[in-house]
């Protein structure tokens, strides 16, 4: 069978050279379902995983779609941390430079000034919400030219109550823009706020199944609560590898290091309310090896790209089979061996069992635990809950937009 080419996608030469250039000669499942639906200028809402190559799937086309002379800034991708915000420009720059386009990131915890003069000049902002409004009302530049938009990581965004503010962000945006929206759910608030943001979209699923390969070890450990701190040194044993442990708030990851310390354990916490120089130095504390744990919430390991982590552990189960899916994807990267290690206490049980159905870990969850799945009712897959509805304000003002002359697929994928 033969695969398709990022130029049988529609990618200009300039482009498709730059990504081989890189490494890319074909595009990953998303990249080919998505792509040719933004060359052809259509909203889009994806629903696809971090590590899934979702980045080049919106950052392609968007750059082929930006002329050198468009009036600045022509687009605008909004992401829920520095860190994502960062990795994607730095994934995308030399693409944007094969076009002679200008793309930079905007983010809290650095100096204001720079980036005002930088987003101004550039083609492509990548941006968080927060800093994006502080240079707003600073008037360093507008909104006014864009014309393709790009929520990264929706879900997240609104994890982190940043709903009003991209709210407001959307607001000041032209009507008539396109509209990308990628979400790891497309369930909940964000399938109503994809649904306001957007318009006549094209929808794409994409949830490759979790690895069970030789490249990815799954395993499950019973084990309750007041032991798993115990049992953490025990999966770490000293290891000279590095070891990314998942847990469920800001305050559990200060407090599991507190813990570790006092057991001999040296690691470091990655959240949210981490200053950027905090985080900088414990990222690069951890791939230097000074510190081989990193323990880090959901939201803040988005900003994690390191190939070599020999084993993801989650401290706190996942509350999804798409936070599943996130996190253990960290480990068995590159083509070397991972392993993946789920801690499941008493009042995990249930759900766990239902979790591991849906991500065909059924067999891996029994041989570990000891505990058989209850059988579905119904055949096929259970399908992951989906996270809680939050209220929020209705559409906001620009959010719709009438249909412009754009080309249109014969066919939507």
């Amino acid at each position: 069978m033969q695969h398709k080419t990022f130029a049988d996608l529609g990618v200009s030469s300039a482009v498709a050279r730059a990504l081989e250039d890189r490494g890319f000669t074909a595009p990953f499942a998303i990249q080919e379902k998505v792509i040719g639906d933004v060359l052809d200028g259509r909203d889009v809402l994806a629903k696809s995983p971090t590590g899934s190559g979702k980045t080049l799937a919106f950052m392609v086309p968007v750059i082929d779609r930006v002329s050198a002379d468009a009036q600045r800034p022509a687009a605008l991708v909004l992401a829920p941390t520095r860190e994502l915000a960062t990795q994607i420009v730095e994934a995308t720059y030399a693409l944007a430079h094969a076009r002679a386009l200008k793309i930079c990131a905007v983010y809290g915890g650095v100096g204001l000034e720079k980036q005002a003069r930088d987003a101004a000049k550039s083609h492509i902002v990548v941006a968080t919400p927060g800093r994006l409004e502080d240079l707003l009302a600073r008037r360093a530049f507008s909104l006014k030219n864009v014309r393709i938009l790009v929520l990264d990581e929706a879900d997240r965004m609104l994890d982190m109550g940043f709903r009003p503010a991209v709210d407001r962000v959307v607001a000041k945006c032209p009507g008539d823009r396109q509209t990308l929206f990628f979400s790891a759910t497309l369930d909940g608030e964000a399938g109503r706020i994809a649904r306001e943001y957007t318009s006549d979209p094209v929808r794409h699923e994409h949830m490759p199944p979790a690895r069970t390969t030789s490249d990815i070890e799954h395993r499950f450990v019973r084990v309750e609560r007041d032991d798993r701190v115990d049992m953490l040194v025990q999966e770490l044993d000293g290891a000279r590898d590095l070891n990314l442990v998942f847990v469920r708030t800001k305050h559990g990851a200060d407090r599991l290091v507190r813990h570790l310390a006092n057991k001999g354990v040296r690691s470091a916490a990655m959240h949210g309310d981490k200053s950027q120089r905090q985080r900088e130095r414990a990222l690069a504390d951890f791939e230097s090896g000074r510190v081989t744990t990193l323990v880090a919430t959901d939201v803040a390991a988005r900003g994690i790209h390191v190939d070599s982590i020999a084993k993801v552990i989650n401290f706190d189960p996942p509350g999804m089979a798409e936070d599943y899916v996130h996190r253990t994807g960290r480990t068995g990267r590159a083509g070397e061996q991972g392993i993946a290690v789920t801690f499941v206490g008493g009042e995990h049980v249930a759900d766990m069992c239902t979790m591991t159905r849906t991500l065909n870990l059924a067999d891996q969850f029994h041989a570990t635990t000891g505990i058989a799945p209850a059988p579905t009712g119904r055949s096929g897959s259970a399908n992951p809950s989906p996270r809680p509805a939050r209220s929020g304000p209705g559409r906001p003002k620009g959010a719709g937009r009438p249909q412009g002359n754009r080309r249109r697929r014969t066919a939507a994928a």
